[in-house]
Parts: structure tokens; C-alpha cells; sequence
């Protein structure tokens, strides 16, 4: 088996200020009436998407913090076969593969009226910056290769008996 490759940049020292305005865009839409567990499920189906080691590690133990149970955590790359997940969270993560998946023709009028049932037109902004905002993450992260448990001790995720 390969090992990970070593870090390529230290970025948020290389960037502050970029860093510093991504990570307070994050701070303020998961301070949102989203909701910590939902923008988790969001944050960790779009890194999975992405394939960001770094960023489901991350998400994944701020999940279990928040109170989320592991079997969810678990399913959520099969959600749609799930019965673990609301009609909200399908929305979201429905929304959240869209959005990270765009395609040519952007999201589609059924993936979007689902979320309009869901969401109100203030939350489906939220959402949507969420999705771009982990996306830039996932971007970064993948670019830089960050180590996942890296920052567990920056961010006390060693709470989470994940590691």
C-alpha cells in the first residue's frame, strides 16, 4: 500500500487573510439555522465526492462531537438507499451532490424544488454557500495535500475517539 504524500505548502501561514476570510464564511454558515449536524452531512458528502481525505477526517469527528451517531455517518455515502436520513437532509444532500457535481447544466429544476419544499429562500442561500465553501476546502486541501488528524489538536477533535 502507498503511503500519503508529504504536505506540499503550508497555506493557511502562506495566506493568512485568505484563510482567515474562508474560515470565518465557514464560522458564520454553520452558526446558520442550518444546524452543526446538517452542514456535517454536507460538508463530509461533498469531501467524499471530492475524495478529501483531509476534510472527511475533519468533518467526520466534528460530527460525532456534535452529537451525530456513527451509523449515519456510515451510511451517508449510500443516503439515498438509507432510511437513517429526513426528507430535509435528502434535500440537502440531493442539493449538495448537485451543486459539487455541476455539470453542464448547472442543477436541475427537480433537485432544486426539492429543496425550495425543504428550505426557506434565506436557508437555500446558506446552503448553497455552504456547498461552494466546503468545495473550496476540498480544493485546497486536495492541492496542499493536508495530512487528515493534522489539525485534531488545533480544532479539539481528539474528543471524538476517531482517531
Amino acid at each position: 500500500m502507498s503511503q500519503p504524500l508529504p504536505p506540499r505548502l503550508n497555506y493557511y501561514a502562506a495566506a493568512p487573510e485568505a484563510y482567515a476570510h474562508l474560515s470565518k464564511l465557514s464560522q458564520t454558515l454553520h452558526a446558520s439555522s442550518l444546524g452543526h449536524k446538517l452542514l456535517a452531512l454536507v460538508d463530509i458528502r461533498a469531501s467524499q465526492i471530492n475524495g478529501c481525505a483531509f476534510c472527511i477526517d475533519m468533518h467526520s469527528k466534528q460530527a460525532k462531537i456534535a452529537g451525530e451517531r456513527e451509523l449515519r455517518l456510515y451510511a451517508l455515502a449510500a443516503w439515498r438507499e438509507s432510511p437513517l436520513f429526513d426528507d430535509r437532509e435528502r434535500a440537502a444532500l440531493a442539493l449538495t451532490e448537485a451543486v459539487t457535481k455541476l455539470g453542464e447544466h448547472g442543477v436541475s429544476d427537480d433537485v432544486f424544488a426539492e429543496a425550495k419544499a425543504q428550505f426557506s429562500e434565506t436557508e437555500i442561500a446558506q446552503l448553497v454557500l455552504a456547498i461552494a465553501t466546503i468545495n473550496a476546502w476540498n480544493r485546497v486541501s486536495i492541492t496542499f495535500r493536508s495530512t487528515p488528524g493534522s489539525a485534531d489538536k488545533q480544532y479539539g477533535l481528539e474528543k471524538a475517539g476517531l482517531s
